[in-house]
Formats: C-alpha cells, structure tokens, sequence
C-alpha cells in the first residue's frame, strides 16, 4: 500500500468534506508537491489512484486499525482528460465502514470538477486475531503459549479478539476447541473478587474511613458491583470491586 501511495502520490490531491452531503469541499490538501522549481506534468487520473485515495480518507474517517483494502464492485471509468494536479474530494460517507460500502465524491482536474459519482466498494480490513492452539477450558488466562496470531478479515470476522488485547486482564468465559478462533463472547475481564473469598471491605464518608472484612458472594472485575456479607452482623451490602480482594462501599 505504501508504495502504492508513492506511485500514485506526484498528481493526486485528496480532499474530504466533513459531513455527508457537505456543500462545496474543504480546501484541497497536496499527498505530495512537486519538487521545487518543477513544473507538474499533465497526466490521467487511473482507477487505482481513485482507489489509493478512498482507502487513505475512509480509513483515516473511520479510524481503521489495519491493511484496508477496496476494490469496486463495478468498473469506474475515468475522466477523458489530463491535469497537471487532480483532486478528490468525498461528498457522501457510508453510515459505517464494512465488507460493503457506497461512497459518493467529486473529481476536480487543475481545481475544475469534472465528474461527480457513486460506486459501490468491496473492501476487507485484514488484522491479527488470536486463536487457540489447544483446547482451553473456561476460567483459563489468555496464556500467549496456548494462543497464536493468524490473520483474519476483521470486516466479516467482527467479533474476534484482536492481537494486542491485554492478556492479564482477560480470562475465558467459556471452553474453546483447538483452532478455534477468539472472540468477544469467549472471553470476559479477569475477576478481582472471587466467590466465597474474605475480602477487604472499605467505607468513607467524609474524613471518616472504616475498613472490616467481608464475605464475597460474587465474582465481580474491576468496576463490577457486588454483594458481600458481613460476617459479624450477616448484613448483606452491595459493594464495587476496587482492586485484587477489595470492595468499596459508597455511602
């Protein structure tokens, strides 16, 4: 894609407009300028430096993390002309960025519009995922040694577990096959608080802070809120996980 860019960059601007059906566009920004003293040769504007500017604006709307890659669902034909600098300049976005997406812009050639048009792209957006290299059974951390990165077109794949998701902070929900692949409903936060564990029981109102012991009788994460019962008066209060084995009390 990089050297794509590089390819296409000498007579190719990209202008986006900030909102879908935006009057005229914003100011034409320059990929790249010409060299000092040079003067910019008249070219044709191509299918794949249509393409190479989409891909650049669409990602960056949506902030896609990842190789975007389009493809037209049907041919674009160019303009029959030549420039010394072209301009796009998009005038209506897809609602969302997906394996499908319609994008209506505007071509200028040397700052005068030339064509206005609608196509239909086909994109994948391709990723690292994590997938399993073992049965895993529920409760089991996300151990990098039973895990491996493979990749995966994240477009139609949308619930996967990316690559770079904290390990430590996640554990699994439930039990998966050898091979198979991660996703957001396998996986949930590790708990701070366990079920059945004596706890550090917090409380502060105002300057005044009381800490006891309590019985969780959850499991709860970082945030969570939980139940736990005070031993000595069997007093059931809810309270929210603060840390490894504490609960905090709001009054």
């Amino acid at each position: 894609m990089i050297a794509l860019l590089k390819r296409l960059a000498p007579a190719l601007l990209l202008v986006a407009c900030p909102f879908a059906f935006a009057g005229e566009p914003v100011a034409p920004a320059a990929l790249a300028a010409p060299a000092a003293g040079a003067e910019p040769a008249e070219t044709p504007i191509s299918p794949d430096q249509l393409l190479a500017a989409l891909t650049s604006n669409l990602q960056s709307r949506f902030g896609l993390v990842g190789d975007l890659q389009l493809s037209f669902a049907n041919p674009w034909t160019a303009p029959m002309r030549l420039a010394k600098v072209w301009a796009i300049a998009i005038v209506e976005y897809p609602s969302s960025a997906g394996a499908s997406m319609v994008v209506r812009f505007r071509v200028a050639a040397d700052s005068k519009v030339v064509a206005e048009d609608t196509v239909i792209l086909r994109a994948s957006l391709w990723t690292d995922a994590w997938f399993a290299r073992e049965p895993m059974a529920a409760g089991a951390a996300l151990d990098t040694s039973l895990i491996e990165a493979r990749r995966i077109d994240s477009f139609r794949m949308r619930n996967a577990v990316p690559v770079g998701t904290p390990d430590t902070e996640f554990v699994l929900s439930r039990s998966i096959q050898a091979g198979a692949m991660l996703t957001w409903a396998d996986v949930g936060h590790r708990p701070l608080v366990k079920k059945g564990d004596i706890v550090e029981v917090s409380a502060r109102e105002g300057l005044l802070r009381v800490t006891l012991k309590g019985l969780a009788l959850q499991n709860g994460a970082l945030g969570d809120t939980v139940t736990v019962r005070n031993p000595e008066s069997l007093k059931i209060i809810p309270a929210l996980v603060v840390g490894e084995s504490r609960v905090e009390v709001r009054l």
